[in-house]
């Protein structure tokens, strides 16, 4: 997430500044600030997948279009894993080709919508909390430590 203890060359690898459909609030949120605050709402959460229950791991998975091993992200829509825009852009790719808008870090877990230009938090978003959960488990082999939102 945007606020954890990550660097901040670690958040920031999806960020592509693109304008590929705006939300309101980007000039706050987005990358073009200069500083990523993670949104508490999106309005492109309907493009989800209704099974994120199911996912690979976030370890070992490598990109399916290149098969680089690291800084892969899970698109939220079909479950595709895909390489970074630091590595060979292929999930930036897939979001401008399919408008599949968010995405999850395996680096950081974090979660990203391409159309906001913005991060999500992935814990107080109700639709993005289960995968978000889920991908926690699956990484550290324990549930996710409960938020702390004053």
């Amino acid at each position: 997430m945007a606020s954890s203890s990550s660097s901040r060359s670690d958040q920031d690898q999806e960020r592509p500044g693109l304008g590929l459909g705006l939300c309101e609030g980007e000039e706050e949120y987005g990358s073009e600030s200069g500083w990523v605050e993670a949104r508490s709402s999106c309005d492109h959460l309907c493009s989800l997948s209704p099974d994120l229950s199911h996912i690979p791991a976030p370890q070992n998975t490598p990109c399916y279009e290149c098969q680089h091993p690291s800084e892969n992200w899970l698109c939220l829509s079909c479950k595709e894993v895909l390489c970074s825009r630091f590595v060979n852009k292929h999930m930036l790719s897939h979001s401008r080709r399919t408008n599949h808008c968010v995405a999850l870090s395996f680096s950081d877990l974090s979660v990203w919508c391409f159309s906001c230009d913005a991060y999500l938090d992935a814990q107080l978003i109700p639709q993005l909390r289960p995968v978000y959960q889920l991908a926690y488990i699956l990484k550290f082999g324990q549930p996710p430590p409960l938020p702390q939102h004053n």
